[in-house]
């Protein structure tokens, strides 16, 4: 790709950016001791269940009290519920007869709700159930419907056939999926699979408690082409390396045949990580999406976001997930398209090791965090007064073409009063904020430094949005960027964890490169290439086919990577994709030496 390839012109497509821009919820965890011992106040939504239902999108997330609904992926808008509890975690949402059937996991009976008509919050419980975890409902074509739950790291993820109206089980419950983390690499739990010792109280009590082992879970069943896709997540939501991987079978309860392109949703490098606990599901035009969890896990562990990328079956009935360059710009299409040429919009990112200054900054917390491209440790301005501001210089003049404005929840349990509701847990007490939060910004470009233009404008009426993203209705020629803050949720000072710019320089690609790779062991290999001159990173794509490298790690500043997470029994190709501001080099297909394995 050279620069200029994809400037486009009008009229532009919807464009969409990860982490998926919804007004995410405050949450309020504390240890449960004396008053504020061990508090946080953060914003959280996780383990997505998306679904079209009547021409809409809706849009289910743990801890949420409510959900999200959109016509067009693009914008989303909230809605409280008083009918579905506030606390439930993985909530499943699919249509059975005609009717949203939405439950959700607790540690004691979990009911299952209906609705015809969720904008009204005409949700009614139709049945107790049983304390399941990580449900998931399916109907297949015939109306016989079914059943799948399970979250552990010592029970398999289970099924059975239910009752349409009443949910009451049919016949019995089979086990389905298991962990096999000694043949299936990606299923390794930990940060870039190496767990490390605990270093809070409540992590040393949660490991004693559950102990390493990776956790099996968020089930989610697919039919395409007369076949049965149960799709899964491990190891651990905390970690970067959260997954989505799958089973295949002839019938909704199986024999499932494991899939060796497992994981098929994953995406342990970039700007934000992870992409486990998710849902896919078709738009209006055919066209397959997946939505995932993301994980920030700075504040809480379970501090999270969503993501949602483009999806599909190849011709063999492969499932895929196209997480190449998942947090930059997306192209939502207005027809059926590839997922993998046509959903790219193209823009590279401007704002990476950008000079970065401030009006002024808390200890510890300086400028150059927005612009590092990683979501989990951020700026934070000097006081909560109105005014403070972020400048860029991006060094020389380019076109910009999209803005995301990443906020990040620093020290609010300070200053945050009590939750409007609380709930106790084993580890923990939760409380869950109802109301909205003024979140206030404008960002301006200058190509001198002097005249600037307002290019977005998050004004008092906007609700909380921490990862304002804004496709420029006309791209802008600009060096400089300046994000100048208001009224802040709580109260507190202006927080960034990302001033991402995108867009196109006028230069040249990098040049390629080939890796040197080879096979440690049935479940690693190891990667290294010479730098690439002008490169700001490597999109390392692999695969268990030359043409179906369907999994990636993006990679910033480095020219190496261990890859501990292949599946056994299975020869591997990788290709690594030099990029920089002005595009993306594309690299050759490269098998990986197996003379050592």
């Amino acid at each position: 790709m050279q620069a200029g390839e994809h400037l486009m012109t009008f009229p532009r497509p919807a464009v969409v950016c990860n982490p998926v821009d919804v007004a995410y919820r405050f949450q309020e965890v504390h240890d449960g001791g004396p008053e504020r011992a061990g508090r946080t106040v953060h914003r959280e939504a996780a383990d997505p269940s998306i679904v079209r239902f009547r021409d809409r999108f809706f849009l289910f997330a743990s801890m949420s009290g409510g959900f999200w609904h959109s016509t067009d992926l693009v914008s989303w808008e909230y809605r409280p519920t008083t009918k579905l509890p506030t606390f439930d975690y993985a909530p499943d949402v699919r249509e059975v007869d005609g009717a949203l059937i939405v439950s959700a996991s607790r540690a004691g009976d979990s009911p299952y709700f209906r609705s015809e008509n969720p904008l009204e919050d005409d949700f009614i419980e139709i049945s107790s159930g049983f304390p399941f975890w990580d449900p998931n409902v399916f109907q297949d074509q015939d109306s016989r419907t079914y059943f799948y739950w399970g979250c552990s790291n010592k029970e398999p993820i289970k099924g059975t056939e239910v009752d349409s109206v009443s949910f009451a089980p049919l016949g019995e419950t089979v086990d389905l999926i298991s962990a096999d983390a000694d043949r299936h690499g990606w299923e390794k739990s930990g940060e870039d699979y190496v767990v490390k010792a605990p270093t809070t109280e409540r992590e040393r009590l949660i490991m004693e408690h559950v102990g390493s082992e990776p956790y099996i879970e968020g089930a989610w069943m697919t039919p395409h082409a007369g076949r049965y896709y149960l799709q899964y997540s491990a190891p651990g939501t905390e970690w970067n390396t959260y997954a989505d991987g799958y089973y295949v079978g002839d019938t909704p309860l199986g024999p499932f045949t494991y899939s060796p392109h497992s994981p098929f949703s994953l995406k342990p490098g970039g700007f934000i990580t992870g992409a486990g606990h998710g849902s896919t599901f078709q738009d209006a035009h055919g066209n397959w999406w997946h939505a995932a969890t993301q994980r920030i896990s700075v504040n809480h562990s379970f501090e999270r976001r969503i993501g949602i990328f483009p999806a599909g079956f190849d011709a063999d009935g492969v499932l895929f997930s196209n997480q190449n360059f998942g947090d930059y710009p997306t192209v939502v299409p207005s027809g059926l398209v590839d997922p993998w040429k046509d959903t790219f919009a193209g823009w590279m990112l401007q704002s990476f090791g950008a000079t970065a200054t401030a009006s002024s900054s808390k200890t510890g917390h300086d400028p150059a965090s927005t612009v590092n491209e990683d979501i989990r440790n951020w700026w934070v301005a000097g006081s909560a007064e109105p005014g403070e501001w972020l400048h860029l210089d991006l060094h020389s003049e380019r076109t910009i073409h999209a803005i995301q404005v990443n906020l990040a929840d620093d020290d609010l349990a300070s200053i945050a009063p009590e939750p409007d509701v609380k709930q106790k847990f084993e580890y923990e007490q939760r409380g869950h904020f109802t109301g909205d939060q003024p979140t206030e910004f404008r960002v301006e470009v200058s190509i001198d430094g002097s005249s600037w233009t307002t290019v977005v404008d998050n004004d008092a009426d906007s609700i909380e949005a921490p990862h304002a993203f804004a496709a420029l209705e006309k791209a802008a020629r600009a060096r400089f960027v300046r994000l100048t803050g208001g009224r802040m949720p709580f109260g507190g000072p202006l927080a960034v964890s990302g001033l991402r710019i995108f867009g196109l320089g006028d230069g040249s690609t990098p040049a390629p490169v080939t890796p040197v790779a080879s096979r440690l062991d049935e479940l690693t290999a190891k990667l290294d290439w010479d730098p690439s001159d002008g490169a700001q990173g490597y999109n390392v794509r692999y695969g268990i086919a030359p043409d179906k490298l369907y999994n990636s790690w993006l990679l910033y500043g480095q020219t190496s990577l261990h890859l501990p997470n292949l599946n056994a029994g299975h020869c591997y190709w990788v290709a690594v994709d030099p990029f920089n501001e002005n595009g993306i080099t594309t690299g050759q297909a490269t098998p990986v030496d197996a003379a050592s394995a």
